[in-house]
Protein backbone atom coordinates (compact mmCIF):
# COMPACT_ATOMS: atom_id res chain seq x y z
CA UNK A 1 0.00 0.00 0.00
CA UNK A 2 1.43 3.22 -0.88
CA UNK A 3 0.24 7.02 -0.04
CA UNK A 4 -0.74 9.13 -2.89
CA UNK A 5 -2.15 12.81 -2.75
CA UNK A 6 -4.18 13.48 -5.93
CA UNK A 7 -4.92 17.07 -6.68
CA UNK A 8 -7.87 18.44 -8.52
CA UNK A 9 -9.02 14.89 -7.21
CA UNK A 10 -12.94 15.75 -7.10
CA UNK A 11 -12.48 16.76 -10.88
CA UNK A 12 -13.25 14.56 -14.07
CA UNK A 13 -10.03 12.54 -14.40
CA UNK A 14 -9.02 12.99 -10.91
CA UNK A 15 -11.85 11.13 -9.13
CA UNK A 16 -11.42 8.50 -11.45
CA UNK A 17 -8.39 7.86 -10.78
CA UNK A 18 -8.91 8.20 -6.64
CA UNK A 19 -11.46 5.77 -7.19
CA UNK A 20 -9.25 2.79 -9.30
CA UNK A 21 -6.04 3.93 -6.18
CA UNK A 22 -8.53 3.26 -3.59
CA UNK A 23 -9.37 0.03 -5.22
CA UNK A 24 -5.68 -0.85 -5.37
CA UNK A 25 -5.80 -0.56 -1.67
CA UNK A 26 -3.70 2.66 -1.69
CA UNK A 27 -4.48 5.93 1.11
CA UNK A 28 -5.41 8.59 -1.13
CA UNK A 29 -5.22 12.25 -0.06
CA UNK A 30 -7.36 14.87 -2.03
CA UNK A 31 -6.23 18.47 -2.41
CA UNK A 32 -9.12 20.37 -4.72
CA UNK A 33 -10.41 23.75 -4.35
CA UNK A 34 -13.88 23.03 -6.32
CA UNK A 35 -13.98 25.50 -8.66
CA UNK A 36 -14.39 23.03 -11.08
CA UNK A 37 -14.49 19.90 -9.50
CA UNK A 38 -17.60 18.69 -7.54
CA UNK A 39 -18.18 17.40 -4.05
CA UNK A 40 -20.70 14.47 -5.43
CA UNK A 41 -17.34 13.02 -7.20
CA UNK A 42 -15.39 12.31 -3.79
CA UNK A 43 -14.72 8.98 -3.06
CA UNK A 44 -15.85 8.82 0.77
CA UNK A 45 -12.48 6.68 1.49
CA UNK A 46 -9.94 9.20 0.84
CA UNK A 47 -8.87 12.46 3.17
CA UNK A 48 -10.22 15.61 1.38
CA UNK A 49 -8.98 18.69 1.77
CA UNK A 50 -10.31 21.90 -0.03
CA UNK A 51 -7.78 23.73 -0.77
CA UNK A 52 -6.07 26.05 -3.59
CA UNK A 53 -2.71 24.35 -4.73
CA UNK A 54 -1.41 27.88 -4.77
CA UNK A 55 -2.11 27.56 -0.69
CA UNK A 56 0.63 27.55 2.18
CA UNK A 57 -1.82 24.75 3.67
CA UNK A 58 -0.24 22.50 1.14
CA UNK A 59 3.15 22.31 3.04
CA UNK A 60 1.42 21.25 5.92
CA UNK A 61 -0.71 18.41 4.31
CA UNK A 62 2.60 16.65 2.70
CA UNK A 63 3.68 17.06 6.23
CA UNK A 64 1.11 15.29 7.68
CA UNK A 65 0.83 13.15 5.26
CA UNK A 66 4.15 11.88 4.29
CA UNK A 67 2.57 10.47 0.85
CA UNK A 68 4.86 8.47 -1.45
CA UNK A 69 3.34 9.73 -4.86
CA UNK A 70 1.85 13.08 -6.14
CA UNK A 71 -0.49 12.74 -9.04
CA UNK A 72 -0.92 16.17 -10.30
CA UNK A 73 -3.90 16.86 -12.13
CA UNK A 74 -5.20 19.87 -10.85
CA UNK A 75 -4.83 22.79 -13.29
CA UNK A 76 -6.79 25.80 -14.69
CA UNK A 77 -7.79 24.07 -17.90
CA UNK A 78 -9.74 26.82 -19.75
CA UNK A 79 -7.60 27.35 -23.18
CA UNK A 80 -9.93 30.45 -24.01
CA UNK A 81 -9.84 32.02 -19.96
CA UNK A 82 -6.03 31.66 -20.23
CA UNK A 83 -6.16 33.57 -23.39
CA UNK A 84 -8.52 36.27 -21.41
CA UNK A 85 -6.55 36.52 -18.26
CA UNK A 86 -2.36 34.55 -18.77
CA UNK A 87 -1.52 36.20 -15.56
CA UNK A 88 -4.23 34.03 -13.58
CA UNK A 89 -3.59 31.25 -15.91
CA UNK A 90 0.02 31.34 -15.06
CA UNK A 91 -0.39 31.69 -11.35
CA UNK A 92 -2.30 28.35 -10.84
CA UNK A 93 -0.47 26.34 -13.25
CA UNK A 94 3.11 27.66 -12.83
CA UNK A 95 3.34 29.16 -9.51
CA UNK A 96 0.89 26.64 -7.86
CA UNK A 97 2.74 23.62 -9.20
CA UNK A 98 6.02 24.80 -7.97
CA UNK A 99 4.44 24.96 -4.83
CA UNK A 100 3.47 21.61 -4.74
CA UNK A 101 6.99 20.48 -6.37
CA UNK A 102 8.32 22.35 -3.10
CA UNK A 103 6.80 20.45 -0.88
CA UNK A 104 7.35 16.66 -2.72
CA UNK A 105 11.31 17.64 -2.44
CA UNK A 106 10.97 18.10 1.07
CA UNK A 107 9.26 15.34 2.09
CA UNK A 108 11.56 12.92 -0.76
CA UNK A 109 8.30 11.65 -2.49
CA UNK A 110 8.90 8.55 -4.76
CA UNK A 111 7.57 10.10 -7.90
CA UNK A 112 5.46 13.11 -9.51
CA UNK A 113 2.60 11.99 -11.97
CA UNK A 114 1.90 15.34 -13.81
CA UNK A 115 -1.38 15.49 -16.32
CA UNK A 116 0.06 17.56 -19.01
CA UNK A 117 -1.43 18.16 -22.88
CA UNK A 118 -1.16 16.74 -25.80
CA UNK A 119 -2.67 18.58 -28.26
CA UNK A 120 -2.05 22.37 -26.34
CA UNK A 121 1.61 21.52 -26.45
CA UNK A 122 2.18 20.96 -29.97
CA UNK A 123 0.06 23.71 -31.77
CA UNK A 124 -0.89 23.17 -35.23
CA UNK A 125 1.22 19.99 -36.03
CA UNK A 126 3.71 19.20 -38.82
CA UNK A 127 3.07 15.76 -39.07
CA UNK A 128 0.20 13.72 -37.81
CA UNK A 129 0.07 11.81 -35.47
CA UNK A 130 2.56 13.76 -32.88
CA UNK A 131 5.24 12.29 -31.20
CA UNK A 132 7.27 13.71 -28.08
CA UNK A 133 10.05 14.62 -30.57
CA UNK A 134 7.41 17.00 -32.43
CA UNK A 135 8.22 21.06 -31.88
CA UNK A 136 6.58 22.28 -28.80
CA UNK A 137 5.20 25.63 -30.01
CA UNK A 138 2.00 25.94 -27.36
CA UNK A 139 -0.29 28.69 -28.95
CA UNK A 140 -2.10 29.61 -25.73
CA UNK A 141 -1.06 30.83 -21.98
CA UNK A 142 -2.64 27.17 -21.31
CA UNK A 143 -0.20 25.31 -23.30
CA UNK A 144 2.42 27.54 -22.75
CA UNK A 145 1.63 26.87 -18.75
CA UNK A 146 1.57 22.91 -19.04
CA UNK A 147 5.26 22.75 -21.06
CA UNK A 148 6.38 25.40 -18.30
CA UNK A 149 5.60 22.95 -15.85
CA UNK A 150 7.51 20.06 -17.20
CA UNK A 151 10.59 22.17 -17.45
CA UNK A 152 10.39 22.97 -13.75
CA UNK A 153 9.91 18.83 -13.18
CA UNK A 154 12.78 18.39 -14.84
CA UNK A 155 14.65 20.77 -12.70
CA UNK A 156 13.51 19.59 -10.12
CA UNK A 157 15.13 16.21 -11.14
CA UNK A 158 18.38 17.49 -12.05
CA UNK A 159 18.43 19.90 -9.33
CA UNK A 160 16.96 17.62 -6.42
CA UNK A 161 16.93 13.62 -7.80
CA UNK A 162 12.84 14.22 -7.75
CA UNK A 163 11.44 11.48 -10.23
CA UNK A 164 8.34 12.88 -12.75
CA UNK A 165 6.12 11.16 -15.21
CA UNK A 166 4.66 13.94 -17.29
CA UNK A 167 1.42 12.24 -19.05
CA UNK A 168 0.24 14.35 -22.11
CA UNK A 169 -2.85 13.63 -22.85
CA UNK A 170 -4.95 13.64 -25.89
CA UNK A 171 -8.73 14.70 -25.43
CA UNK A 172 -9.85 12.87 -22.37
CA UNK A 173 -13.11 12.20 -22.61
CA UNK A 174 -16.17 9.60 -20.44
CA UNK A 175 -18.11 9.62 -17.51
CA UNK A 176 -17.96 12.75 -15.07
CA UNK A 177 -16.62 14.90 -17.36
CA UNK A 178 -18.46 18.35 -17.24
CA UNK A 179 -20.69 19.72 -19.79
CA UNK A 180 -20.07 23.24 -18.39
CA UNK A 181 -17.73 26.16 -20.13
CA UNK A 182 -15.46 24.93 -22.16
CA UNK A 183 -15.66 21.62 -21.64
CA UNK A 184 -15.21 18.53 -23.74
CA UNK A 185 -17.45 18.38 -26.95
CA UNK A 186 -18.31 14.71 -26.14
CA UNK A 187 -20.18 15.73 -22.38
CA UNK A 188 -21.51 18.85 -24.32
CA UNK A 189 -23.27 17.12 -26.72
CA UNK A 190 -24.47 14.45 -24.43
CA UNK A 191 -26.01 16.87 -22.23
CA UNK A 192 -27.46 18.51 -24.93
CA UNK A 193 -29.04 16.34 -26.60
CA UNK A 194 -30.70 14.20 -23.64
CA UNK A 195 -32.14 17.59 -22.50
CA UNK A 196 -33.14 18.72 -25.98
CA UNK A 197 -31.28 22.00 -26.45
CA UNK A 198 -29.62 23.11 -29.57
CA UNK A 199 -25.53 20.97 -29.65
CA UNK A 200 -24.22 23.32 -32.25
CA UNK A 201 -21.33 22.37 -34.00
CA UNK A 202 -19.05 25.13 -34.60
CA UNK A 203 -17.40 25.65 -37.82
CA UNK A 204 -17.33 22.87 -40.63
CA UNK A 205 -16.97 20.65 -37.98
CA UNK A 206 -14.22 19.09 -39.86
CA UNK A 207 -11.43 19.71 -37.28
CA UNK A 208 -10.30 16.89 -36.03
CA UNK A 209 -9.34 15.21 -32.60
CA UNK A 210 -7.69 12.16 -30.81
CA UNK A 211 -10.18 10.95 -28.22
CA UNK A 212 -9.05 8.88 -25.35
CA UNK A 213 -11.69 7.35 -22.97
CA UNK A 214 -10.79 8.04 -19.28
CA UNK A 215 -10.48 4.32 -17.93
CA UNK A 216 -7.58 4.11 -20.35
CA UNK A 217 -6.26 7.24 -18.46
CA UNK A 218 -6.61 6.26 -15.22
CA UNK A 219 -4.80 2.76 -16.29
CA UNK A 220 -1.83 4.68 -17.61
CA UNK A 221 -1.39 6.95 -14.07
CA UNK A 222 -1.59 3.46 -12.18
CA UNK A 223 1.27 2.20 -14.82
CA UNK A 224 3.74 4.95 -14.16
CA UNK A 225 4.02 4.31 -10.74
CA UNK A 226 5.92 1.95 -11.68
CA UNK A 227 7.95 3.64 -14.36
CA UNK A 228 11.62 3.48 -13.30
CA UNK A 229 12.86 6.91 -14.72
CA UNK A 230 11.40 10.74 -15.23
CA UNK A 231 10.13 10.99 -19.00
CA UNK A 232 7.69 12.59 -20.55
CA UNK A 233 5.18 10.46 -22.64
CA UNK A 234 1.80 10.80 -25.15
CA UNK A 235 -1.02 9.20 -24.21
CA UNK A 236 -3.91 9.12 -26.99
CA UNK A 237 -4.23 6.64 -29.74
CA UNK A 238 -3.22 7.59 -32.71
CA UNK A 239 -6.77 8.04 -34.23
CA UNK A 240 -8.23 11.34 -35.61
CA UNK A 241 -12.03 11.78 -35.12
CA UNK A 242 -13.87 14.73 -36.71
CA UNK A 243 -16.33 16.52 -34.48
CA UNK A 244 -19.50 16.32 -37.33
CA UNK A 245 -18.71 12.20 -36.65
CA UNK A 246 -18.89 12.55 -32.30
CA UNK A 247 -22.00 14.66 -32.81
CA UNK A 248 -23.18 11.49 -35.21
CA UNK A 249 -22.53 9.00 -32.60
CA UNK A 250 -23.78 10.69 -29.54
CA UNK A 251 -26.63 11.63 -31.13
CA UNK A 252 -27.32 7.61 -32.20
CA UNK A 253 -26.17 6.71 -28.78
CA UNK A 254 -28.73 9.55 -27.15
CA UNK A 255 -32.02 8.13 -29.32
CA UNK A 256 -31.99 12.04 -30.51
CA UNK A 257 -33.33 12.76 -34.00
CA UNK A 258 -32.12 16.51 -33.72
CA UNK A 259 -30.34 17.77 -37.12
CA UNK A 260 -27.13 18.82 -37.31
CA UNK A 261 -26.68 22.42 -36.95
CA UNK A 262 -23.32 24.50 -37.75
CA UNK A 263 -22.33 27.79 -36.08
CA UNK A 264 -19.24 30.25 -36.46
CA UNK A 265 -15.81 28.32 -35.74
CA UNK A 266 -14.04 29.52 -32.75
CA UNK A 267 -11.27 31.86 -33.39
CA UNK A 268 -7.64 30.61 -33.13
CA UNK A 269 -9.34 26.61 -32.98
CA UNK A 270 -6.95 23.93 -34.07
CA UNK A 271 -7.88 21.82 -36.97
CA UNK A 272 -6.64 18.66 -36.27
CA UNK A 273 -4.62 17.20 -33.48
CA UNK A 274 -3.53 13.62 -33.01
CA UNK A 275 -0.31 12.12 -31.06
CA UNK A 276 0.73 8.36 -30.98
CA UNK A 277 1.90 6.32 -28.03
CA UNK A 278 4.17 4.26 -29.25
CA UNK A 279 6.50 5.63 -26.56
CA UNK A 280 4.66 4.64 -23.91
CA UNK A 281 3.42 1.27 -25.51
CA UNK A 282 7.18 0.70 -25.16
CA UNK A 283 8.35 1.87 -21.41
CA UNK A 284 5.38 1.42 -19.78
CA UNK A 285 3.71 -1.50 -21.85
CA UNK A 286 0.18 0.88 -21.80
CA UNK A 287 -1.83 0.92 -24.95
CA UNK A 288 -5.56 2.14 -25.12
CA UNK A 289 -8.06 -0.56 -24.61
CA UNK A 290 -11.55 1.16 -24.70
CA UNK A 291 -12.72 1.81 -29.02
CA UNK A 292 -14.19 5.12 -29.48
CA UNK A 293 -17.60 3.55 -29.99
CA UNK A 294 -17.32 1.52 -27.18
CA UNK A 295 -16.26 4.76 -24.90
CA UNK A 296 -18.96 6.75 -26.67
CA UNK A 297 -21.78 4.10 -25.05
CA UNK A 298 -20.32 3.90 -21.75
CA UNK A 299 -20.02 7.99 -21.39
CA UNK A 300 -23.70 7.76 -22.91
CA UNK A 301 -25.25 5.59 -20.03
CA UNK A 302 -23.49 7.77 -17.65
CA UNK A 303 -25.30 10.64 -19.20
CA UNK A 304 -28.69 8.69 -19.06
CA UNK A 305 -28.61 8.29 -15.21
CA UNK A 306 -27.53 11.72 -14.53
CA UNK A 307 -30.59 12.97 -16.52
CA UNK A 308 -33.02 10.15 -15.58
CA UNK A 309 -33.13 9.01 -18.92
CA UNK A 310 -31.33 5.29 -18.11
Amino acid sequence: MAKAIVTGGAGFIGSNLVDALIEKGHRVTIIDDLSSGRKENLNPQATFHQVDIRSVVVAKIFQEEKPDYLFHLAAQMNVRASVEDPKFDADVNIRGGINLLQSAEKHNIKKVIFASTGGAIYGEQDYFPADEEHPARPVSPYGVSKLSFEKYLHYFHVEYGLEYVALRYANVYGPRQSHLGEAGVVAIFYDRLLTGKDAIINGDGKQTRDYVYVDDVVRVNLQAMDYDGSEVFNIGTGLETDVNAIFHKVREFSGSSQEEKHGPPKPGEQKRSVITFDKARKHLGWKPEVALDEGLKLTGEYFKKLHGKA
